[in-house]
């Protein structure tokens, strides 16, 4: 089908024919004088030669026919509030996350929601929820669910021995593996504050890119 171009399927019947948008309504009855959009239509009006005259189907239908066809061709009607396949607690909100500078694709890039609540981040049991995906090297693109539109802190870690937390070292506990942050705040000397890393995420299917620190 090209666009711009609808098809009709016609059926005999004994009253006259049934004309209806192919793929969109079956032929089906119609009550006297109706017409509704996706219902075919029952035409009587003949000619003395006995072919059925279209003028009366392209005046009353017409403007349906092209509604019909903007929606057969136009896929987006369909798709624009479907769900992706994001990592988390399923919900309507998320964002799409860009993880860059993965030196390997080994072991996994875990990825650790906080609420805007400054004393819970980067504390044990602090988090809203952690998911992992497997890590691509270069780029590791995913998204995940949020419990709504709010502020966060997002913090990422490449797990590259598939350990299930972050290696630490020194008494400062200074992560051994590639490390990120929301906003990408530095990390020279210390770990962030929460107010380096809030971002705001007041609608869904924001995009963002952290970078990864590797010691």
């Amino acid at each position: 089908m090209y666009a711009g171009q609808c098809i009709y399927r016609a059926a005999a019947t004994k009253r006259g024919t049934m004309i209806g948008p192919l793929g969109l309504a079956p032929p089906g009855r119609l009550a006297q004088g109706g017409m509704g959009v996706g219902e075919p239509i029952r035409i009587h009006t003949m000619t003395s030669s006995g072919l059925i005259s279209f003028r009366l189907f392209r005046r009353a239908v017409a403007p349906m026919a092209g509604l019909a066809c903007a929606l057969a061709l136009s896929p987006t009607v369909a798709e624009a509030h479907s769900v992706p396949n994001c990592l988390g607690p399923k919900s309507d909100t998320w964002v799409v996350l860009t993880v860059d500078g993965v030196r390997n694709g080994e072991g996994q890039i875990a990825t650790t929601i906080y609420a805007d609540a400054p004393e819970r981040f980067l504390v044990k049991n602090g988090s809203l929820y952690v998911v992992r995906t497997p890590a691509v090297a270069g780029s590791t693109r995913y998204c995940v669910f949020l419990p709504s539109p709010a502020v966060y802190g997002i913090a990422v870690y490449h797990d590259e021995d598939n350990s299930g937390t972050i290696n630490r070292s020194g008494v400062l506990g200074i992560p051994t593996e590639g490390f990120g942050f929301s906003n990408n705040p530095p990390t020279i000397a210390s770990l962030p504050t929460f107010r380096s890393v809030r971002i705001s995420l007041s609608r869904t299917n924001l995009a963002t890119t952290i970078h990864l620190k590797y010691p």
